[in-house]
């Protein structure tokens, strides 16, 4: 029987919590995720720039679909040139078509040595999957023919998640889920095959609510994010903490955001005790941690 999500992990105040603490007087991780995905032409798009003539959906949509596809034939590239540039390996969330439909981007991430994360087959939410079980071990098993060890960390498409979710990404080696954005560090809940860990991903510092959804002027997405991290830093000098940056080439790809996203990089190195790890090494740390504790 499927579990609420309440039924998973009881409620849990972080200030009842022992206090984690980051190696080397470290006070905040900055997670970087990148988004992949495929928009299949024969289906609605996952997102709209433009919103359909008279509110009327038509298909094939060859403006967003080609919105979308400008992130993986130019925006993208500006990712792997900044995260090269500042020697910084992300988490790829990643639909597994990726690894088929754009087999020069999916390995030249792979080249670049970044995480991937399983992000479904294609994007579409998963409420809509009829064989949950099914579509989440072929994801998994592409990614892991595709780079050579089975991912550790999952992300719904649109964080969209059922109630039996948690049970069958367990089962199928998930070890760390970015759906729920409900804490500022790493928590448990229970499956029916054993624990998963939910690392702090964000919908608050995600371009996709801020600039695609919210329809914020770009450089908000840089104020937003220093504001965050000042108070980050300085409730980390008691306990660690999490701060997510979720980026999508078709928006932060964009020629007129990509400074304000090197530009958030530049301010948070600037800051003592700030550290760029990708999901593994989230996960391994917590782990380690709480078995210390």
């Amino acid at each position: 029987m499927s579990m609420l999500p309440r039924d998973r992990a009881p409620y849990s105040a972080i200030i009842d919590r022992p206090a984690l603490k980051l190696p080397d007087g470290a006070r905040v991780v900055i997670w970087s995720i990148v988004n992949l995905e495929v928009w299949d032409i024969a289906r609605p798009m996952a997102r709209q720039v433009i919103p359909a003539p008279t509110g009327q959906a038509l298909l094939p949509d060859v403006p967003n679909w080609s919105w979308h596809e400008y992130g993986m034939r130019v925006g993208v590239w500006r990712f792997f040139d900044l995260y090269r540039r500042l020697g910084i390996k992300p988490t790829l969330s990643i639909n597994a078509r990726v690894c088929e439909d754009y087999e020069r981007v999916a390995q030249e991430a792979l080249k670049a040595g970044w995480e991937f994360m399983g992000h479904a087959y294609e994007q579409g939410p998963i409420h809509k999957i009829e064989n949950q079980r099914e579509m989440i071990h072929r994801t998994m098993d592409i990614l892991e023919k595709f780079t050579g060890q089975r991912p550790k960390g999952w992300l719904g498409p649109g964080l969209t998640q059922t109630l039996e979710t948690p049970d069958l990404l367990a089962e199928a080696g998930v070890k760390y889920i970015g759906d729920w954005v409900w804490d500022d560090e790493p928590c448990e809940i229970a499956t029916e095959n054993g624990p998963l860990v939910t690392l702090p991903y964000t919908v608050e510092h995600n371009d996709i609510p801020m600039m695609a959804v919210a329809n914020h002027e770009s450089g908000y997405w840089l104020d937003r994010f220093k504001d965050s991290l000042d108070r980050l830093h300085e409730e980390g000098a008691n306990r660690a903490k999490i701060l997510a940056v979720a980026v999508h080439p078709y928006i932060s790809g964009q020629p007129h955001r990509i400074k304000y996203l090197e530009a958030v990089y530049e301010y948070a190195a600037s800051l003592t005790g700030v550290v760029f790890w990708n999901g593994e090494q989230i996960l391994d740390w917590y782990e380690a941690a709480r078995s210390d504790g």
